[in-house]
C-alpha cells in the first residue's frame, strides 16, 4: 500500500527503522532526480530545494569553523536569550536527559551557544560537529532542526532521510525559533536532538510550546523595563513644556508629552547626547536617563536640502545605513534581509513592486507578503525617505552603496538570485 508523507510520518512513531528506510529512498530518488516513493513533506522539500540550489554538498554538506571560547561567551553575554535560558532549561532539559536528547540553543546566525542534556548523546553529537560555537544554518550543513526553523520562522521536525546530509540520516532533531516579542526580530532557534530511535511525535509541540514561554518571559521583562522607565519620566517630564518623549535603549516608548503616543522611535546605532535628527521627528535634543533617553522635539524649523543615504556593504555582518541631511546624521545597523532589499533598491532606482522584489529574493514573485512585512520593518527607520508602489527611495535622495573589495564578499550570506547574479556578474 502506498504511503503519503503524513503516512510516515506516524510510522516513524511506531517503527522508526521502517520509517527510516522509506525516508531514505525518497531522499535517495530525489536526489537522482527519479520518482519518489513517497512525496517529501512540504516543508522538508522546499528546503532540499534551497539545498540543491545554493550548492550543498548531500554526502558530507560543509563546516565552518568553530567560534573560539571568547566569542561563545561575549555572544552569551549579549544576546536576548540569556534572559530567557532558565525557562528552556526547565522546560526541556530534565526530559531531554532522561529521553536520551539534548537542547541546544542557537543564536540568530545559527551558531551554538548552548548544550544541554544526556552525556552520551552530547559525545555523538560532537561527531556531528553538533558542538558549541557551530554553525548550523541550513547553507552550511543543509536540512536541520536549527538551521530549516530559522528560514521557515516555524517549529519544524527533521527525522531521519529528512536531513539533507546523508551524515545525519541517524538523528532526529525538533527545533523552533524563538522572535523579540516587540518586533519579530528572530533571536534564535532552540532545538531537542538525539538518535533516531528516540524519536517521538510529541518532540515538536513540546518545544514550540517552551519556545513560546521564553517568548512570553522576554515580553514580560520587556514590559516591567518600561514601567521602571515610565517612573523616572514621570517627574523629568512633567516640568516641560513642548514635545518631548522618553524611550528605552532601543527607542520603545514609556512615555510622552504634548505629541500622540507611538511605540517605537527609531534611534541612531549609536545614540549620544546632544542634537541629533530622528527621522520620525525631525531635529531632536537627546538627554541620558536612567534606562533610556529622553528626546527632546526642536520647535525651530529643519533646513531642507538633499538627503544623503549611504549604504555601507563592506564589513562582513556589520551592515549598515547612514543618512544625512541638512539637520544631522545618524546610522542604523541592518539585518542581513534588510542589507538585501536596500541593496537592490539602491541598483534600480526606479523602484520595484513587491512581486519584483520576492523574485529577486527568494526566487519567488508570490511571496509577497513576505516581503512586505519586511518593507513596512524597514520603513519603521527609514521613513518618507522610502516611497512604496513601486517601493523606491524618494526622488529628492542621494543613493551611494559601498561595497566589500572583493566581489565575493558581497552580502555572502545570500541566496537571493538578484545578488548571485550580482556577484557573478562583477566577477564576469
Amino acid at each position: 500500500m502506498a504511503l503519503s508523507p503524513t503516512d510516515v510520518t506516524q510510522l516513524a512513531a511506531v517503527d522508526s527503522a521502517r520509517a527510516a528506510r522509506v525516508l531514505s529512498e525518497v531522499r535517495s530518488a530525489r536526489l537522482s532526480g527519479q520518482r519518489a516513493p513517497v512525496a517529501p513533506r512540504p516543508v522538508i522539500e522546499q528546503s532540499w530545494g534551497r539545498m540543491l540550489r545554493g550548492g550543498v554538498d548531500p554526502e558530507h554538506g560543509s563546516r565552518s569553523g568553530l567560534l573560539s571560547r571568547e566569542e561563545v561567551q561575549r555572544r552569551r553575554e549579549t544576546t536576548a536569550l540569556r534572559h530567557v535560558l532558565p525557562v528552556l532549561r526547565e522546560g526541556l532539559v530534565s526530559v531531554a536527559d532522561v529521553a536520551h536528547h539534548i537542547m541546544a540553543v542557537a543564536d540568530e546566525e545559527g551558531r551554538v551557544l548552548w548544550r544541554e542534556g544526556s552525556a552520551p548523546v552530547l559525545r555523538r553529537a560532537d561527531g556531528l560537529g553538533f558542538e558549541l560555537g557551530a554553525d548550523w544554518r541550513e547553507e552550511v550543513v543543509g536540512t536541520n532542526g536549527v538551521g530549516t526553523a530559522a528560514v521557515v520562522r516555524r517549529p519544524v521536525q527533521v527525522f531521519a532521510s529528512e536531513h539533507f546530509v546523508r551524515a545525519h540520516a541517524t538523528w532526529t532533531c525538533a527545533g523552533a525559533p524563538i522572535t523579540d516579542p516587540r518586533d519579530g526580530r528572530l533571536l534564535g532557534v532552540v532545538d531537542v536532538s538525539g538518535p533516531l530511535e528516540t524519536m517521538h511525535p510529541a518532540t515538536l509541540a513540546w518545544v514550540d510550546s517552551v519556545a513560546k514561554l521564553a517568548e512570553s518571559r522576554l515580553r514580560e521583562l520587556h514590559v516591567a523595563a518600561l514601567e521602571r522607565l515610565r517612573a523616572v519620566a514621570a517627574p523629568v517630564l512633567a516640568g516641560l513644556g513642548g514635545r518631548a518623549v522618553v524611550v528605552d535603549r532601543d527607542g520603545w516608548t514609556a512615555a510622552v508629552t504634548g505629541m500622540p503616543y507611538t511605540n517605537r522611535i527609531p534611534l541612531p546605532k549609536s545614540p549620544s547626547a546632544g542634537r541629533r535628527w530622528l527621522p520620525s521627528l525631525g531635529l531632536c535634543a537627546l538627554e541620558p536617563l536612567a534606562g533610556g533617553w529622553l528626546v527632546r522635539v526642536a520647535e525651530e524649523p529643519v533646513p531642507g536640502g538633499t538627503t544623503r543615504i549611504v549604504l555601507d556593504l563592506t564589513q562582513p555582518r556589520r551592515w549598515s545605513v547612514t543618512v544625512s541631511g541638512g539637520a544631522g546624521s545618524w546610522s542604523h545597523e541592518l539585518t542581513p534581509r534588510h542589507a538585501e532589499l536596500l541593496y537592490l533598491l539602491a541598483r534600480h532606482r526606479t523602484g520595484r513592486s513587491a512581486a519584483g522584489l520576492a523574485e529577486e529574493v527568494f526566487g519567488d514573485p508570490a511571496r509577497t507578503v513576505t516581503v512586505r512585512a519586511e518593507m513596512s520593518r524597514i520603513r519603521r527607520y527609514l521613513g518618507g525617505l522610502l516611497e512604496h508602489r513601486p517601493y523606491r527611495f524618494g526622488e529628492d535622495t542621494e543613493v551611494e552603496v559601498l561595497l566589500p573589495a572583493e566581489t565575493v564578499d558581497l552580502l555572502p550570506h545570500s541566496t537571493a538570485p538578484a545578488v548571485r547574479a550580482a556577484r557573478a556578474a562583477e566577477m564576469a
